[in-house]
């Protein structure tokens, strides 16, 4: 089991979004305590977030 609290995308990367399959590169990102687990801000949609499940390393 992998340690939750250790991000696995970093700022500056270029992911896709699962759902659309849009490229997109990661702004800033954060822990957040409560639900254990990272959020992303992205280039393309600043004023929302996504979680790791919703992005996925280009192939």
């Amino acid at each position: 089991m992998r340690d939750i609290s250790v991000k696995i995308f970093s700022n500056g990367e270029t992911l896709v979004i699962r759902v659309s399959n849009e490229l997109v590169t990661i702004l800033k990102s954060h822990y957040v305590k409560n639900m254990k687990r990272y959020s992303y801000t992205v280039n393309k949609y600043p004023s929302t977030f996504f979680f790791e499940e919703e992005l996925m390393k280009q192939e």
